[in-house]
């Protein structure tokens, strides 16, 4: 049973009891600086918040969270004032509750099946979420796992993002002896170089990587695995017994129109980790500079175009969002939609970019679109956008196309014993994250092709809980169930 709860509500009342907005930075003031947006809720906010939830006797929020973290029960906690205990109650389940409190498309997973929002608007799960993260962050409450004997079993980690960490902590709390190898000169995967500070500070990333270290968990820089050692060498001369490959959706999809290679065009992948990686930013301090003029075309309406968009915005761009669809269709997280629109930026919806226009220097100086419309509904209930024939041309100087990345190609390239689909996505085996090589498993966007950080999270959990009874020889080898079936 749950334990009875502090503010003595009826379920009527939480039902009608008003969600808590958090306080954002003024518009104005958050386009000239990369500080964070959201301040966050005090106290008195969070519990209110908290008070909210009807403490559902099937709650389906926890069904609707990737990684399965107990909802009701950690904000329970924060309703109780009990902050500290919901971040531990978090972390049971999610080893990174900061980043995911503010990255994670709540609106899409847990809160969109949340019961208050039937009526109202749902539970500010990631809100609290972020909170209690937080708070632990700020009082120092956070406590460290008990790490048990050493297994002798010694697992490579290839790629530091959000899969690569969460395996790494994983395994290393069953205690097996965890090294995580990195492509970059810093950890942190697509949360360092993918997402905006004024989204997720790097410093909580800091954080994380630097409790890993303190359990045990090794990091090696600067290591492409496929190049300078092979999956063979890891699991041969260098003496691992097991692998997951962690590697993400590196690779950027682009247009295929006239003036695509001219100067001043990114991909959004390049775009971001230009400025947040190799700090492009503060050239000439740091000696990597980016080329980026007074008009962006920013083309895509998902999270990453938003980042791309309001990241222009702060280099004090003119921005502009071209999508071929409208904004009803708009795959970014809703609050990343809403801030955008606070910051100014200007938006052309229905609009397919055919070419950018260059100068005899081959800089683009001007982008080309197509007006389309949108179909009726097919049998799915998708309008499918429909070209016109009427164009129009806006100037510009920088284009960054954000349309989606698939898998990094170098392992699959590399080890033709790890198989891959028709869209070069690694396979694995749907219950254990296993690839078709013996001992290598994988998770996150490597075998889904882009997607969520939390959603890696729970994949790397699921290969790790697999890895695990793998070297203790709770499950059979391949060869076996071959002659089983034989």
């Amino acid at each position: 049973m749950r334990e009875k709860r502090t503010l003595n509500l009826t379920n009527k009342e939480r039902m009608n009891l008003p969600h808590q907005e958090m306080i954002l930075m003024e518009a104005e003031e958050r386009v000239c600086s990369f500080d964070e947006v959201p301040i966050g809720y005090n106290h008195e906010q969070a519990v209110m918040e908290a008070s909210r939830c009807l403490q559902c006797r099937k709650p389906e929020c926890i069904k609707a969270c990737p990684v399965g973290i107990d909802i009701p029960a950690f904000i329970r906690l924060i309703e109780q004032g009990k902050p500290a205990d919901a971040a531990k109650k978090i972390r049971e389940t999610n080893f990174l509750p900061a980043a995911c409190g503010r990255v994670c498309p709540q609106d899409k997973q847990c809160q969109a099946v949340c019961v208050v929002g039937r009526r109202n608007l749902p539970v500010g799960i990631g809100d609290l979420e972020r909170y209690a993260a937080d708070y632990e962050r700020k009082y120092k409450t956070l406590e460290y796992p008990d790490i048990p004997e050493d297994t002798g079993k010694k697992i490579a980690i290839v790629g530091s993002g959000p899969a690569g960490l969460s395996a790494a902590y994983e395994l290393r709390i069953r205690g097996h002896q965890v090294v995580v190898f990195e492509a970059f000169h810093r950890a942190g995967g697509v949360l360092i170089y993918g997402i905006p500070r004024f989204r997720l500070p790097i410093d909580i990333i800091d954080e994380d990587i630097k409790f890993l270290e303190n359990i045990g968990v090794e990091f090696v820089y600067n290591m492409i695995i496929g190049k300078i050692l092979s999956l063979d060498d890891l699991l041969g001369e260098e003496g691992f017994d097991a692998a997951f490959i962690g590697t993400g959706a590196g690779l950027p999809r682009l247009l295929d129109v006239p003036g695509a290679n001219a100067n001043g065009v990114y991909s959004a992948n390049e775009y971001l980790t230009r400025i947040y990686l190799m700090e492009a930013d503060k050239f000439p301090e740091f000696a990597t500079p980016l080329y980026q003029g007074k008009k962006v075309a920013v083309i895509g309406a998902g999270n990453t175009a938003m980042d791309s968009m309001r990241t222009a915005k702060r280099l004090g761009a003119d921005v502009t969002c071209y999508y071929r669809r409208s904004i009803e269709e708009a795959p970014a997280r809703s609050e990343e939609l809403k801030h955008a629109q606070q910051e100014m930026i200007n938006w052309k919806w229905l609009s397919n970019p055919v070419e950018f226009i260059t100068n005899e220097d081959n800089f683009i100086t001007h982008i080309k679109c197509e007006i389309m419309e949108l179909s009726e509904p097919d049998d799915s209930g998708r309008r499918i956008p429909v070209a016109t024939g009427k164009f129009f041309t806006d100037e510009c100087d920088t284009v960054v196309m954000s349309l989606g990345c698939s898998v990094n190609p170098i392992l699959p390239a590399t080890d033709r014993e790890i198989k891959i689909n028709d869209w070069g996505v690694i396979t694995v085996d749907g219950e254990t994250c296993e690839t078709s090589k013996k001992g290598v498993f994988a998770g996150g966007d490597a075998i889904t092709g882009g997607s969520t950080v939390i959603l890696a999270m729970g994949q790397a959990k699921i290969a790790a809980a697999s890895i695990h009874d793998f070297l203790m020889g709770k499950t059979k080898d391949k060869e076996e169930e071959s002659l089983e079936m034989v």
